[in-house]
């Protein structure tokens, strides 16, 4: 391998919880964003945002967060989205590679989040200055890897099978999955040394592929028992469609 791995590089990891699981109505509730530089220490950013809306008890039993604690002690919804995707531009501006476990589901709802309150999307800042978004998403690249596989494919789980600590503290908080994303990845790359020696937009490009060939094969399963079952294939985000989900 020539030169040194994306994965022994700086990177940005990040992660949300939500209101729920609908990239094109959902809001977001907390965010971290996690810039690892080798041998300095991280940079950690993190937000609770009031998301404008009830937060459901279902998701609320998820990460903690309620609806009067976001009205109590989270900031407003624009400025939080806007801030995020700024802090990730910043990161791929200096080349650095996005690590999102699952990115079609965090990134679109960013893109939806951005589209509602009339901030720049991530693409556009990254258009605006020539720069290329590039992600990892250990969540595609292990599905493929190692496809054969039985169990959950969950954070939790792909941690465990990486032997990355993840307590059930941290578990479902925006920090906690951030951070065990970045090491997921890490883990992979060393397993998987093809994996590692891509540069990144022959990665990128691998788990686009990866992905639409995962959708496709998941899709065919599903129409056995429904003959109009859908799986996106987009990937690392699913094209916006005017009026679909984003309101106010």
């Amino acid at each position: 391998m020539s030169g040194r791995s994306w994965a022994m590089g700086p990177m940005c990891a990040w992660d949300t919880e939500t209101t729920g699981v609908d990239v094109e109505t959902a809001r977001i509730v907390t965010s971290a964003v996690v810039t690892i530089r080798p041998g300095q220490p991280k940079e950690i950013v993190e937000w609770l945002i009031d998301p404008g809306v009830q937060i459901p008890d279902g998701a609320a039993k998820v990460h903690g967060i309620t609806t009067e604690k976001a009205r109590a002690a989270g900031v407003p919804a624009a400025g939080a989205v806007d801030a995020i995707c700024e802090a990730l531009a910043a990161a791929v501006v200096e080349g650095m590679p996005l690590v999102i476990f699952n990115a079609p589901y965090d990134l679109t709802l960013l893109d939806r989040e951005c589209r509602r309150y009339g901030v720049p999307t991530l693409n556009e800042r990254a258009a605006k200055v020539g720069a290329e978004v590039y992600v990892v998403d250990p969540f595609v690249i292990d599905k493929k890897v190692d496809k054969f596989r039985k169990g959950k494919r969950t954070l939790s789980a792909v941690a465990e099978h990486y032997r990355v600590p993840l307590s059930d503290e941290e578990a479902h908080t925006a920090f906690g999955d951030c951070l065990a994303t970045a090491r997921v990845a890490y883990k992979v790359a060393s397993t998987y040394p093809k994996v590692a020696a891509m540069p990144l937009p022959a990665l990128h490009e691998f788990q686009k592929e990866s992905h639409f060939e995962w959708a496709e094969g998941f899709e065919q399963y599903l129409r056995r028992k429904d003959p109009e079952a859908v799986v996106d294939r987009s990937w690392p985000m699913r094209p916006f469609t005017a009026g679909v989900g984003v309101q106010p």
